[in-house]
């Protein structure tokens, strides 16, 4: 397996303040990625993204931490255990709370965990065809599954940004965590993004702009180009990170129906 590159990119929007949050790096049990984010009043919401992820980055640096779903699974929940031991307010718009969305490669690059709670996304890119591998805790994907509205009606949709599931909410939560490992190839790649991010971008739009680049560095540049390009009113705070296992376009062959990615479930617990 090449090595991994990870770059990261967040931006302010035209919002006040940055709510959300990331970290990546590389430990005794692999590489990983953190990305969060945050919502609550009085600025509380970076508050929320910043504990979540320096608790699980923490938790993932720890040498006892053993590759595992059911390890990154208790990773989160301590997450979310952090934010509701930290809330100073039983008024709703003024608790703390945050999406989260977690990518754990172990030591050997054989193998892939993710894991996350609300509508922060990972995709997985194999072969030029992009995968969406977590699906929203959201009201507005609930409607998508259950057939009441199209795909493309969430964009505009009056509740698109109403959350079923995040990090600090009242009660518990069970992240969408994979069931098992999941096998690694060479010229995978997978991009983590808060809504702010992917909601500007289908899966072909992605899929393109990793074709046009050379690194991660320059793949999270180009989208960050078309999101600023756009001048959405209002927009918000976007940030995403990018994973490379050594150069996706070199073993690029789109059409090839044979290299297409399947689908692996999330489950929860």
């Amino acid at each position: 397996m090449s090595a991994i590159r990870i770059a990261a990119c967040s931006e302010l929007g035209a919002r006040r303040y940055n709510e959300d949050a990331l970290a990546h790096g590389h430990a005794h049990n692999g590489h990983y990625a953190v990305l969060c984010d945050g919502a609550g009043g009085h600025r509380r919401g970076a508050e929320a993204a910043q504990r979540a992820v320096a608790c699980v980055e923490r938790a993932l640096r720890d040498e006892s931490a053993i590759f595992s779903p059911a390890m990154l699974t208790q990773l989160v929940l301590r997450a979310h255990a952090e934010l509701l031991a930290h809330q100073e307010s039983d008024q709703a718009d003024a608790r703390m709370h945050c999406t989260i969305v977690v990518l754990w490669i172990e030591s050997t690059g054989h193998h892939v965990l993710w894991s996350h709670v609300g509508d922060s996304r990972l995709y997985r890119f194999r072969h030029g065809h992009a995968d969406v591998v977590t699906s929203d805790d959201s009201v507005v994907q609930r409607m998508v599954q259950s057939g009441l509205i199209r795909p493309e009606q969430t964009q505009d949709h009056p509740h698109k940004n109403q959350l079923l599931a995040a990090l600090g909410m009242d009660g518990d939560v069970e992240p969408n965590t994979v069931v098992r490992p999941v096998e690694l190839f060479e010229g995978d790649a997978f991009l983590l993004a808060t809504d702010g991010w992917w909601g500007t971008f289908d899966d072909a739009a992605l899929a393109k702009s990793l074709a046009r680049s050379l690194d991660p560095a320059q793949w999270l540049a180009d989208m960050r180009e078309q999101i600023q390009a756009r001048g959405v009113r209002g927009q918000d705070n976007f940030s995403a990170i990018a994973v490379w296992l050594g150069d996706p376009g070199e073993v690029t062959n789109p059409d090839s129906e044979d290299t297409k990615p399947r689908g692996i479930p999330a489950v929860r617990g």
